[in-house]
Protein backbone atom coordinates (compact mmCIF):
# COMPACT_ATOMS: atom_id res chain seq x y z
CA UNK A 1 0.00 0.00 0.00
CA UNK A 2 1.20 3.28 -0.65
CA UNK A 3 1.47 6.14 1.91
CA UNK A 4 1.23 9.75 2.38
CA UNK A 5 2.65 11.11 5.06
CA UNK A 6 2.27 15.04 5.67
CA UNK A 7 2.74 17.75 7.99
CA UNK A 8 6.56 16.84 7.81
CA UNK A 9 8.84 19.05 9.89
CA UNK A 10 12.09 20.31 7.32
CA UNK A 11 14.27 18.17 9.39
CA UNK A 12 12.64 14.50 9.21
CA UNK A 13 14.61 12.41 6.84
CA UNK A 14 13.87 8.93 5.06
CA UNK A 15 16.06 7.05 7.65
CA UNK A 16 13.20 8.83 10.04
CA UNK A 17 10.00 7.79 8.04
CA UNK A 18 11.70 4.33 7.73
CA UNK A 19 12.24 3.80 10.68
CA UNK A 20 9.10 5.10 12.32
CA UNK A 21 7.27 2.65 9.24
CA UNK A 22 9.40 0.38 9.88
CA UNK A 23 8.20 -0.56 13.71
CA UNK A 24 5.00 -1.63 12.02
CA UNK A 25 6.16 -4.13 9.20
CA UNK A 26 8.13 -4.26 6.23
CA UNK A 27 9.35 -0.78 4.56
CA UNK A 28 10.03 -1.37 0.60
CA UNK A 29 10.64 2.30 -0.18
CA UNK A 30 10.42 6.06 1.29
CA UNK A 31 10.10 9.04 -1.09
CA UNK A 32 10.73 12.45 0.66
CA UNK A 33 9.52 14.94 -1.46
CA UNK A 34 12.03 17.87 -2.63
CA UNK A 35 11.92 21.27 -4.05
CA UNK A 36 13.84 21.03 -7.57
CA UNK A 37 16.14 23.58 -7.63
CA UNK A 38 16.92 24.04 -3.43
CA UNK A 39 16.53 20.19 -2.48
CA UNK A 40 14.95 21.67 0.51
CA UNK A 41 12.09 18.79 1.65
CA UNK A 42 7.82 19.81 0.60
CA UNK A 43 7.06 18.83 4.63
CA UNK A 44 5.26 15.85 2.70
CA UNK A 45 6.55 12.05 1.26
CA UNK A 46 5.32 8.83 0.31
CA UNK A 47 6.19 5.51 1.94
CA UNK A 48 5.36 2.29 0.81
CA UNK A 49 4.33 -0.83 2.56
CA UNK A 50 3.43 -4.28 0.88
CA UNK A 51 1.16 -5.81 3.25
CA UNK A 52 -2.13 -3.92 3.55
CA UNK A 53 -2.41 -5.06 7.19
CA UNK A 54 0.74 -3.91 8.26
CA UNK A 55 -0.03 -0.84 6.31
CA UNK A 56 -3.28 -0.17 8.15
CA UNK A 57 -1.69 -0.34 11.53
CA UNK A 58 1.13 2.13 10.66
CA UNK A 59 -1.46 4.83 9.33
CA UNK A 60 -3.79 4.19 12.62
CA UNK A 61 -0.86 4.17 15.00
CA UNK A 62 1.07 7.05 13.31
CA UNK A 63 -1.59 9.48 12.27
CA UNK A 64 -1.41 12.76 14.24
CA UNK A 65 1.81 11.63 16.54
CA UNK A 66 4.65 13.95 16.68
CA UNK A 67 7.01 13.52 14.68
CA UNK A 68 10.61 16.49 15.38
CA UNK A 69 8.06 18.19 17.09
CA UNK A 70 5.16 18.28 14.16
CA UNK A 71 1.54 16.24 14.57
CA UNK A 72 2.05 14.12 11.50
CA UNK A 73 -0.71 13.20 8.61
CA UNK A 74 -0.56 9.76 7.53
CA UNK A 75 -3.20 8.00 5.46
CA UNK A 76 -3.90 5.94 2.12
CA UNK A 77 -2.24 7.95 -0.84
CA UNK A 78 -4.92 8.77 -3.35
CA UNK A 79 -3.84 8.25 -7.04
CA UNK A 80 -2.23 10.61 -8.77
CA UNK A 81 -4.37 12.86 -10.94
CA UNK A 82 -3.47 13.36 -14.81
CA UNK A 83 -2.96 16.97 -14.65
CA UNK A 84 -3.12 17.67 -18.14
CA UNK A 85 -6.48 16.83 -18.39
CA UNK A 86 -7.38 19.71 -15.49
CA UNK A 87 -5.26 22.37 -17.86
CA UNK A 88 -7.71 24.69 -19.46
CA UNK A 89 -6.30 26.25 -22.47
CA UNK A 90 -5.26 30.57 -22.21
CA UNK A 91 -6.86 32.27 -25.20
Amino acid sequence: MNIYVGNLAYAVTEDDLRTSFGTYGEVTTVNLIKDRETGQSKGFGFVEMPSNTEADAAIKGLNGTDLKGRDIKVNQAKPKEDRSAQRRPRF
